[in-house]
């Protein structure tokens, strides 16, 4: 039976980041709500536990806690940020707000590696996320690191195998937090690196077959990663019971429908149905500037189809969906537990009664990379696995202000423009995310000797692993000029171009 690393969700934002991590090193994590009773992970083959951070302060009336009783289940404890103050309140520490909080960069001084900082030098860089802090330790546990405002950031119990980290590990602003993660692992946890994809695979086959059972299944199919793979997984299990819709919304990247249709119906031989609906999403967001308003007109309508492609098909029981761990923490936290809301996601948060179909969310609790992992074990072609994510609701979160005919094929044009460069670059496939975002600012230039007057084209090209944090990616400043240069004098109404040098967090990698 593979061991299972748990890891408790007390609604951090990094708690899918953690669980990835984990997997990385080829070890089962599963993240399990907070309160989950110790008799449950026992029963899991759990060989360590993990305390994720959280929103709540351990000082706030009603703050999460766990079940107490995995204090002496023998098991290995790493308590992050949250998880640490935890570990001093429940076992007779003390906690008290900082009178300096630490969010951002931090740097850890070691006093004494042990087992979780082996290996480690003396000083390095951390992430912090917290505004209390530990003042007290409890019985058996010691300090052995600081950082400039806590006495207390890396505290360890080596009897009972209690360990604490003050700040975050699993981010990659923390330098060498995958050498402390993997020490916990496997010095301290002695987990075994015996989890594959291809176990993923043929359990999710498997659940899919037994959920599904003789039903009729629903996909709505992007051309994106994420729905492509879920095509391929549930065809996998349940064959002809499968029905792709395409709906266009006119909120597509150029050709964008051309190029799904003879991918899906004419190499891949699914049933896939075209809709075309883009009249009607775009009436819809006339006039419509808020981004969670354009997300929710969005989300309405494209039910309405699916609602609508479902009596055409026949009988549907289920909708099958691509909704992966950043989706789901990023609209609420995995379980149910009480995440910090940050925008509505275009896969989460349920259908309306009326739709009467059930949910089937494969890919859940996998992160982009792990999908593509996941497709390459299913034999889907390279070409369409590294394509570049692109969001639910289109083009419309990339337009900032109201979506308009005219600023969609001006943020076509030059989104085109970028593409084709990159991959003429080779840096496409370099990069986790590149594309174009249109401001309905207007800016005075010069083309000729005219006068110009028009609007801005923004470039958001990113590095990262799994969505949760991304750096923006320092390219050739003579490609970033040749893009601009064309996109200024081919595509009509720009006359500027900026490049967007923030990174996540804080700022998503989404506009909107």
């Amino acid at each position: 039976m593979t061991q299972t690393l748990a890891v408790l969700d007390f609604g951090s934002q990094y708690t899918q980041v953690i669980a990835r991590r984990i997997r990385e090193c080829h070890v089962y994590s599963k993240i399990y709500p907070y309160n989950t009773p110790a008799s449950q992970l026992k029963a899991d083959n759990v060989c360590g536990i993990i305390l994720s951070g959280g929103p709540s302060s351990v000082l706030a009336k009603g703050a999460p806690h766990p079940d107490k009783k995995i204090f002496k289940m023998g098991l290995p404890v790493l308590g992050i940020c949250y998880g640490i103050q935890l570990q001093a309140e429940l076992l007779g520490g003390k906690v008290a707000k900082s009178t300096h909080r630490e969010y951002g960069r931090g740097h850890l001084t070691i006093l004494k590696k042990g087992g979780l900082l082996k290996g480690l030098k003396n000083k390095m860089r951390v992430w912090n996320s917290h505004g209390d802090k530990l003042t007290r330790l409890p019985r058996g546990y010691k300090a052995i690191a600081h950082t400039e405002n806590s006495d207390y950031a890396v505290i360890e119990d080596p009897k009972r195998h209690f360990y604490g980290l003050q700040f975050h590990p699993e981010v990659s602003h923390t330098e060498n937090g995958i050498k402390i993660l993997k020490n916990f692992i496997f010095d301290i946890c002695k987990c075994k690196a015996d989890w594959q994809m291809r176990d993923f695979a043929k359990e999710a086959i498997a659940s899919i077959r037994e959920t599904v059972g003789d039903k009729h299944v629903l996909l709505g199919l992007s051309g994106g990663v994420d729905s492509s793979v879920v095509a391929a997984l549930v065809h996998e299990a349940i064959g002809d019971q499968l029905t792709c819709v395409f709906v266009d919304n006119g909120l597509l990247r150029l050709n964008e429908r051309q190029e799904v249709k003879a991918l899906f119906s004419e190499h891949f031989h699914m049933d896939l149905r075209v809709v075309n609906a883009s009249s009607r999403f775009l009436k819809a967001l006339k006039g419509v500037t808020n981004p969670e308003r354009k997300r929710k007109l969005i989300g309405k309508h494209f039910v309405s189809v699916f609602d609508e492609a479902v009596k055409k098909i026949g009988e549907v029981d289920f909708l099958a969906q691509g909704t992966l761990y950043p989706d789901v923490i990023e609209s609420v936290s995995i379980n149910g537990n009480p995440a910090s809301l940050i925008k509505t996601h275009h896969n989460v948060g349920g259908l309306p009664k009326r739709m009467k179909l059930k949910l089937l969310e494969p890919v859940r609790e996998l992160f982009k990379d792990e999908v593509r992992a996941l497709g390459l074990e299913l034999g889907l072609p390279k070409s369409l696995l590294w394509r570049h994510p692109f969001p639910g609701p289109g083009l419309a979160v990339r337009i900032m202000g109201e979506v308009t005919p005219k600023s969609l094929k001006v943020l076509r044009e030059a989104d085109a423009i970028l593409m084709e460069e990159m991959r003429k670059a080779k840096l496409y496939d370099k990069v986790w995310q590149a594309f174009c975002v249109f401001l309905p600012v207007r800016t005075v230039g010069v083309m000729g000797d005219e006068r110009t007057y028009d609007n801005v084209i923004a470039l958001r090209i990113v590095e990262s692993q799994d969505a949760m944090t991304a750096n923006w990616a320092h390219l050739p400043h003579t490609f970033l000029e040749r893009v601009s240069n064309r996109i200024i004098n081919e595509v009509k109404g720009i006359n500027r171009v900026v490049l967007d040098v923030s990174s996540k967090p804080p700022s998503t990698i989404e506009w909107e």
